[in-house]
């Protein structure tokens, strides 16, 4: 189990749980290391003093907030847990909200909560509470130096902490150039729209996270192992004629046909021939129609007529004309 990383309490009201907290995330990332082009040598950076140009070991260096141009204050840990001794050693829960009613922009970091001690019994009473009343719980925690909003949420028996941006921390969306909420203005037609629902419900199904994965981790370590297999370690590789082919095009298209063909494709077995049929264009099928009821009353028309040689038709006639 990874170390805790920070330890203190969850308070609200005048209720005290005892609690540890430990990184939810566990990121499948590369580390990539820095070379120098011309020759493939790693590159490395040195921390060093601006004063003397000697380098500087991590022991030596200390935090300062520059309160006059060349002048310093010195803080240490001690500072920041002075600063405010209560916000830093606990999750001070200031408000309880109904579940949903956080936009997903605010959510940041989640982070499991873990009771310590003798925090067992308020940890369960906290947790099942929030489930019985559908609650999610708003506090504020100083970690690392910096004050988080968080709001703490029940998954299973575990109370997760999901850091939260502030308001002031999110961009205003005002400035971005996007479709307004009227369909009509933004060119969607009544037909796009029931063929984007069917799409939906015929894709919909229960959140089953272990179903997906990061593949392009994989993509990138065949890559990897492909060019030390071909010998190519040390060779750049340049944008090409496949980077022209995978390019999104950007010609005109038809979002209604669009949609049928991932109706047939992606998921929509059930429903792709029902969605072929079902949009066919009114002034179409109509005519269709008509011609299938013109066709049922026709009689038939032997082939043998068609086929019958001309001179052979004529032969009984001639009879006729001798009686």
């Amino acid at each position: 189990m990874a170390r805790a990383l920070w330890k203190g309490a969850v308070t609200f009201g005048l209720v005290n749980i005892p609690v540890e907290l430990y990184p939810a995330e566990d990121r499948k990332e590369f580390k990539f290391s820095m070379l120098d082009k011309r020759d493939l040598s790693p590159v490395g950076y040195k921390r060093y003093s601006k004063e003397s140009g000697k380098e500087v070991e991590w022991g030596d260096i200390v935090k300062g907030y520059e309160y006059e141009k060349g002048q310093y204050v010195v803080l240490s840990d001690e500072d920041f847990r002075r600063a405010n001794p209560k916000a830093s050693q606990t999750i001070d829960i200031q408000a309880f909200v109904p579940e949903g009613s956080i936009p997903s922009e605010f959510f940041e970091t989640p982070y499991y909560i873990a009771p310590s001690g003798r925090g067992q019994k308020v940890y369960a009473l906290l947790r099942e509470t929030l489930r019985a009343t559908k609650r999610i719980a708003v506090a504020q925690v100083v970690m690392r130096t910096k004050q988080h909003l968080a709001a703490i949420v029940i998954n299973g028996k575990m109370l997760v902490m999901n850091t939260l941006r502030y308001q002031d921390e999110l961009r205003d969306t005002k400035d971005f150039d996007v479709p307004g909420e009227n369909l009509k203005s933004a060119g969607v037609t009544p037909k796009e729209i029931e063929l984007a629902k069917r799409l939906i419900d015929d894709m919909t199904e229960d959140w089953k996270p272990e179903e997906f994965r990061n593949t392009y981790h994989e993509d990138l370590m065949a890559r990897i192992h492909e060019k030390i297999d071909k010998g190519e370690t040390k060779e750049i590789t340049k944008p090409g004629a496949e980077e022209e082919e995978t390019r999104p095009s950007a010609k005109v298209i038809d979002l209604a046909d669009l949609l049928k063909q991932s109706l047939g494709g992606k998921g929509g077995k059930k429903q792709a021939t029902e969605a072929a049929n079902d949009e066919q264009p009114a002034e179409e099928a109509a005519p269709a129609a008509k011609r299938k009821k013109a066709a049922s009353s026709v009689t038939p028309i032997r082939m043998t007529r068609k086929t019958t040689p001309a001179p052979a038709a004529k032969k009984p006639a001639a009879k006729r004309k001798r009686a």
